[in-house]
This record gives C-alpha cells, structure tokens and sequence, in this order.
C-alpha cells in the first residue's frame, strides 16, 4: 500500500515507534495515512491485538476498518485483527469488564441524554430544597463535570446558591445511575479514566494490551479523552496521532486546542510529519482558504498545495435578506440539473452555521421541485418548537381540529393550556405574530425550552425563524397554508427527499446530483463538487455569542476554513446586512463579487464594511 503513498505520507507511515504527530493539512490524505500505518504495524510482525486505533465516529471506524480488511491477507484477520474503535467504545468495551469497580455488572444499561435528563428530573421532583433551575441546566453541568472541565470540588465551595445545589442533585444522580446499574454516555471515558488512575494494576494491564495507540482528528480531543490516551500511552509511548489544528471546530464540546498544540512538550522526543499536498480543492480555493487561517494566531502553520487546476473564482454574493439568499441558491441549483452530464455525478451541498437557516433555503429548493436531502436535524417544520406553535395557530384558525388541540393539552401545563385555549378562541383573525407571541407569553415557552433542553439556544432561534417568516403574512390563513403546502411536498420522510409542490413530477436525480444541507460542524470530513455558504454575516459568522472572546473568534474562522475546504471546484459564499468580517481577508484577486442590492462595489470597500479591532 505504501506504493500509493507521497513521500510525506510515506514517513509518517514509516515513522520508527514512539510519539508521532502527523500534521494533516484539510483534503491531505488523513484517513489513508493512518490506515496505512496500523497495516504497517502489523506487516512490521505488531500482533493485531495489541493496535488500538481510535476515531471520533462508527462511521470512521467502519471506514478504517474496512480498508485494512481490503488491505490485509487473512491471517490478520480474527481474535488477532486491530482494534479499530470509537473512544465511547473502548470505554464500554473496558467497562463491561471491570465495572465491578462502579458496583456495576457485565450487563450495565447506557443511558443516553434523553434517559439522563428524565433521570434527573425524577431527582429533582424528589428533593427536598427549591430548585431555581431546570433539568437541561443540571444535564450540562453533570456532562461539565464528566468532561474534565467543571470541578465539583469548587462547586462545593461556590458562593452561588444554583452552583452548590448541583452538588447533592449530582451525587444523587449517580447513586441513581448505579441502582440502575447504567453509566450514562459521559461515565464511558471518565469511569474508564477515573478507574485507570486509581487503579494501577488495571492501568498496566490495559498498557500491554495495547502496546500502540493511534487516534484520528486529534486535534478534538476533550481533557477526559486526552487523559485515557495519556494513560494508555504513558508506559510505552507508542502514539501516532493525526489532525489538523485549523479544523478544531468543536470548543462547545469542550475540544481542548491546547492537546494538539502541546503534543511536542507532552511528548518528548514525538516526531512531526506534515502533509500538505492537497487532493481535493482546485487552487483558488486552497488559495482563499489559506489566506483567511493565516489570519488565527494560535496554529501550527502550513503551507497546503495542490496539483489541481486553478479553477473558478469564489464567489461572494450578497442579497436583501435570507429569502432572496434561498432563491439564489436553488436558482443557481436549477442551472446545474440543467447542464449537469447524465452520466456524471455533480455533488452540491448548501451549508450553514444554524440549524434554524434551513427554513428558508428548504422554502427556496421545494418551490423550484429540486430534491435534496437534510442532515444533522429533522426538518424544519418537523421540529418540536415549530410544531408546538403551529399547532396552536391551526387551533385559532380552527377550533374543530382536534388533533392540533390534543397536541396542546399534552405538551402544556393544565393551567397554561386552558389560557391559551380561551385567548385563541377569540383571536382568529389576529395576525400570526401576534398569535404566536401570545403563545409564547401564555405557555412561558423560551423559559420550558431553557428548563428541559440542553440545546435550548437552538431552538430559541428555529422559534425566532419561525417568527421572521410569518412577518410576511397579515392573515392567519394564508401563513397556515403555505406551511401546509411545504409540509404536504415532504413525502419522502424515510429518505428525507422531497417533491414538487406544484404538481410536477420530482426530478428524482435523474440527472446525478446529490443536495445536501447541513451545518458547517456536519459537513467536516465530507466533500462536495460545489458549496454554498449561506448566510455569512457578521453575527451568524462569526456568530455573536463569539465576538468578545479572541478564541471563540479564531474558532468560527476555522468554520468558515472547513466550509471552504469541502469544496472541490466551486465555492460561493453569499450574505446580506453586515457582510462577515472574515470576507474582507479573502484575497480580492481569485473573488467575484454579485450584489442583489443594486450596490457593485467590491465587499472590501471602506463605505461597506465594518472594521473591528
């Protein structure tokens, strides 16, 4: 296999045992280079059964799994192959075993974060101080502290009346977890981190029966995960690890940058290989990408390069508002089913940095019959939120329709349902903002989401989607209906395909082209012929929650890095209002500027943009 690889591939594969840090530039051959180098372990006479390789995803680990099968005689194969594992799975895989530990048996249940979250509202029902806060608030400080970055030791000491009741509510949940006999998701790497340190025969046994770790992305590794591999690696120092420090795209998940950035001094005597011959991106956009990451002052600097052609120009187009973004998008789409060769493939993927900018780029492709397929999230109107507040204006428009009506009964306290049912019954012909801000006022509804879901922010703006959609509509009626109309296209759930609303046939792919939506933190990993990014304005990306604090700032343009970097022919980044910051550092030689506002100058003008220091 090592015929198949460049030069730069072929040391890091080679590379002697010992600390390894492989530097992979975004398209630099990543996942083949550390397949490779498990198969060379194993050609080297390593026994299967004492190579770990770990990844972030199944969906990564089939893959790897799946090349060394393809790559290897039989003879590797059976109780002697690699272990080629998600890091949750080597954690259950250890606990099954030593879980007596915990109290817990063989057997032990997983819960996940929907059994979590009703376990501690259980406890919370059940005790005995007033509690300020919801179930969701507790779930995220539990997972803070199960991640290493919340110490409960200065909770119990905190002044703050909300932050020493997460002490008993904790400690409760997990004597609930072990009457159970389950772990919850986060107990799978800190029970196993927790029981390797305080117990060190079982800390050498699981050193000599993995006497090599590999792991995938590592630049995403949280504290806990960067402990359990410093464990395990610690006696032999046998780890390889590869990543990208430009594509650290996971700080809400508590991805420490600091591992990646630190492995040298961690490591002492670790060997770097950096890969940055580039297969996936024509020129210009390896060009554009480069220059905006340049721009971050906590990297390892590379120099990505490619032997593609150069390629288009980035697009950069800017519109009146989210809905005239859509239309562009699908229009553009329209162009591509029509010229696209049949018997060629065309991939295209529309990305966001929201879950809740779907609403209209969804509204846009089903109005022009182009079928597409949405990841990461149900859609929009598929959300509980939305069908919560839809529900209740069917009610108003309505008051035979029972279903509508149950869905209230059940999801809203008795007390609120009863106001909300007197107020509807009275206000058919309000306007639908109007209607959906009294349902909001009357259920108390932002406070419910804050109380009970641990993405509760997300669904705040779906719910503030919602509401700047039905601003274009006076009459209840006809907002109803066209939200009917765009639910009553979906008739492909199980596929997640959608139809024409207008009558005609769906396209069906008959063409070869695959649209895809999702959000930028779904798209890693995965590539496209041509993307769109929508919305990238200043406040969406980078995102307003980030602008105050100088590492949030330098993670949302690794965002705008990744989006960049799935494409392979063409990328087009659109906005409207204030224009992202990170679009005035793309270099204005290999970009193409459209403006739907009537305005033609160049998005670096002075008159246009905003500078922030």
């Amino acid at each position: 296999m090592t015929q198949e690889l460049n030069p730069q591939q072929k040391l890091a594969v080679q590379a002697a045992p010992g600390p390894l840090l492989i530097i992979a530039g975004a398209g630099t051959g990543k996942t083949r280079t550390l397949t490779s180098r498990v198969i060379y372990l194993l050609e080297q006479g390593v026994p299967g059964s004492q190579v770990c390789a770990l990844t972030f995803t199944n969906k990564a680990s089939r893959e790897m799994s799946e090349r060394i099968q393809a790559a290897l005689p039989k003879e590797f194969g059976g109780r002697d192959a690699p272990l080629i594992t998600t890091f949750h799975s080597l954690g259950a895989r250890i606990l099954r075993i030593e879980g007596r530990h915990f109290g817990r048996s063989p057997k032990f249940t997983i819960f996940d974060d929907h059994d979590a979250i009703s376990l501690l509202r259980k406890i919370m029902k059940r005790n005995e101080t007033k509690l300020n806060e919801g179930p969701a608030f507790f779930a995220k400080k539990v997972a803070a502290i199960k991640n290493g970055v919340l110490s409960f030791e200065d909770l119990r000491t905190s002044k703050e009346n909300d932050e020493r009741n997460i002490v008993p509510v904790f400690e409760k949940y997990e004597r609930a977890l072990a009457e159970n006999d389950a772990f919850d998701f986060d107990d799978l790497i800190q029970k196993t981190v927790e029981l390797l340190r305080k117990e060190s025969s079982v800390l050498e046994k699981y050193r000599k029966t993995f006497q090599h770790i590999l792991v995938d992305e590592y630049q995403d590794l949280n504290p806990l995960q960067y402990e359990l591999i410093r464990l395990l690696a610690g006696g032999h120092k046998n780890i390889s690890v590869v990543g990208d420090d430009h594509q650290m795209i996971y700080g809400w998940r508590y991805a420490n940058l600091d591992s990646f950035l630190n492995f040298e001094t961690d490591w002492p005597d670790a060997r770097v290989v950096l890969l940055e011959e580039n297969y996936r991106s024509t020129k210009t956009i390896l060009q554009a990408a480069s220059t905006v990451i340049a721009h971050n002052i906590r990297q390892k600097p590379k120099v990505l390069w490619t032997k593609n052609d150069l390629g288009a120009p980035i697009r950069i187009v800017e519109t009146n508002g989210e809905n005239e973004e859509a239309e562009w998008i699908a229009e553009d789409l329209e162009k591509v089913f029509r010229h696209t060769n049949q018997n060629e493939l065309f991939t295209a993927a529309i990305l966001y940095r929201t879950n809740a900018q779907s609403r209209a780029l969804e509204q846009a492709l089903i109005g022009r019959g182009i079928p597409y397929r949405i990841f990461g999230s149900l859609k929009f109107y598929e959300r509980r939120e939305i069908k919560d507040i839809v529900a209740a204006l069917r009610y108003a428009s309505n008051h035979n329709d029972s279903v509508s009506k149950e869905r209230l009964e059940k999801n809203l306290p008795g007390r609120k349902y009863k106001e909300l049912v007197r107020l509807l019954a009275t206000h058919r012909d309000y306007a639908p903002t109007h209607l959906i801000q009294e349902f909001l006022r009357i259920a108390d509804y932002f406070s419910w989401l804050d109380k009970n879901f641990t993405n509760a922010g997300d669904r705040r703006e779906n719910v503030s989607e919602l509401i700047s959609f039905a601003e274009r509509f006076t009459s209840l009626s006809e907002f109803l209906e066209t939200v009917s109309l765009l639910q009553a296209t979906d008739i492909g759930e199980k596929k997640n395909q959608v139809a024409v609303e207008n009558g005609r046939e769906a396209l069906k792919n008959k063409q070869k082209v695959e649209i895809s939506l999702m959000t930028i933190h779904l798209a890693k990993g995965l590539e496209f012929d041509r993307v769109y990014l929508a919305g990238t304005n200043e406040g969406l990306l980078p995102h307003n929650l980030s602008l105050r604090d100088s590492e949030e700032l330098e993670e949302e343009r690794r965002l705008l890095y990744v989006a960049m970097t799935r494409a392979k022919r063409e990328f087009t980044a659109l906005f409207y209002d204030v224009p992202s910051r990170f679009l005035s550092e793309l270099p204005g030689e290999i970009t193409a500027f459209e403006s739907r506002t009537g305005n033609e100058r160049e998005i670096s003008d002075e008159e246009r943009y905003i500078t922030f220091d």
